[in-house]
């Protein structure tokens, strides 16, 4: 980590904060945030869910209120015995602004500047109601749908059709989402979080996130350019690829997953480093018959930007997915979905070492399958071997 720039002398502001959630919303890791901004991991993980994985919108000042510099210049025309019609005048406000201001903050004769700005930046932090404190009947019908597991944006959907020309039962799914996750923006129950099909503790917005990262790929060849003899899975050898993600983002394992017998290949990766990854995925390919090595289709992460050392060493081409587009690659997210099983989110994925993959990825291999005619992925590889 690098030197601390915060402690019991120096808290984390504002703007602090805001420059660390705009970090990891650029695709840095953890660790580069960490030595970046000069804090740790825990302080990290605190700040996401203080504001529910979210970028913190602070409001600005409007410039119809007081500044603290105002304040000051009360204060000393106070001192000086000065009306409020000539504060007014020399602020060039309402008479009304300087009335309110004074008598709400202790009179004339105890008005203090700092007292006075430190009271409105607290009015100002004070959690204001939601539509959901404000409206008991719509947070009870939201609850209920999530209850039912319905996601955001179907119970908003929904309430514009049932509830037409009703403003009060009328909510964006964003909103929802931040009642749920964001501390200040409460009116939901917190474990109906659970509820949602991704069991997130924190919202992750669409379009953040890897964005910075796509553009990372040198070369890429799209999916759109994969061979159409890839789609119907009647020519073997085309296969699918991703990583696995441990505990705080710091651990990983690639999957493997030929698209029309379902076999998986586990491989140890020690770090994300493209050049790590390609070797490492070239290794375990090289290892296959030719018929069974033809593609790979991976997502838009970075960890395969070295993919043109990848096809030099394997003469296996490499496609990518578009953006945001996990179903195009649908046989792996379906697989990595059943060794969350064996491998957590919540633990270290570097414990294990490629022995214990090679075993997973057998007892995963020897299930039969019902999209195989419950055949065993293994005994389908074996079929085109023989």
């Amino acid at each position: 980590m690098g030197e601390r720039r915060f402690g019991p002398g120096r808290p984390m502001g504002r703007l602090d904060k805001l420059e660390v959630m705009q970090r990891l919303e650029a695709g840095q890791s953890w660790d580069e945030v960490s030595v970046a901004v000069g804090i740790r991991h825990q302080t990290i993980n605190k700040i996401r869910r203080e504001h529910g994985g979210m970028r913190p919108r602070w409001t600005t000042r409007s410039p119809k209120q007081l500044s603290f510099a105002e304040r000051e210049e009360i204060s000393r025309m106070l001192a000086c015995a000065c009306s409020i019609r000539e504060i007014a005048r020399t602020l060039g406000r309402a008479p009304s602004t300087i009335s309110r201001e004074v008598n709400r903050n202790h009179g004339r004769e105890d008005y203090r500047a700092r007292r006075a700005e430190r009271a409105t930046c607290e009015r100002a932090r004070r959690r204001k109601p939601t539509v959901f404190d404000t409206s008991p009947r719509l947070a009870a019908w939201v609850e209920a749908k999530l209850e039912l597991e319905w996601s955001p944006e179907q119970i908003s959907a929904v309430l514009a059709v049932e509830f037409v020309g009703d403003a009060e039962m009328s909510v964006s799914h964003e909103t929802i989402y931040q009642a749920l996750f964001v501390q200040s923006k409460g009116g939901l129950r917190k474990e109906l979080a659970a509820c949602l099909r991704s069991q997130r503790t924190v919202r992750r917005p669409h379009g953040t996130g890897n964005r910075a990262r796509q553009g990372g790929i040198a070369n890429k060849v799209m999916i759109a350019d994969r061979p159409a003899e890839v789609d119907d899975r009647a020519v073997p050898g085309h296969w699918e690829g991703d990583l696995i993600i441990g505990k705080d983002g710091r651990s990983q394992i690639a999957t493997l997953v030929e698209r029309s017998t379902r076999f998986v290949m586990l491989v140890k990766v020690d770090n994300k480093n493209a050049v790590h990854v390609a070797d490492q995925l070239a290794a375990h390919m090289l290892s296959l018959p030719a018929q069974l090595a033809r593609s790979l289709t991976w997502d838009q992460g970075i960890e395969l930007a070295a993919h043109q050392r990848f096809r030099m060493a394997t003469n296996i081409d490499v496609y990518f997915c578009d953006p945001h587009s996990p179903w195009q690659r649908g046989t792996n997210e379906n697989t990595n979905g059943l060794l969350r099983q064996y491998f957590p989110k919540s633990t270290d994925l570097s414990m294990h070492d490629q022995d214990h993959l090679d075993f997973i990825a057998a007892r995963l291999n020897g299930r039969p399958r019902k999209t195989l005619a419950w055949m065993t992925p293994s005994h389908k590889i074996n079929e085109l071997l023989h």
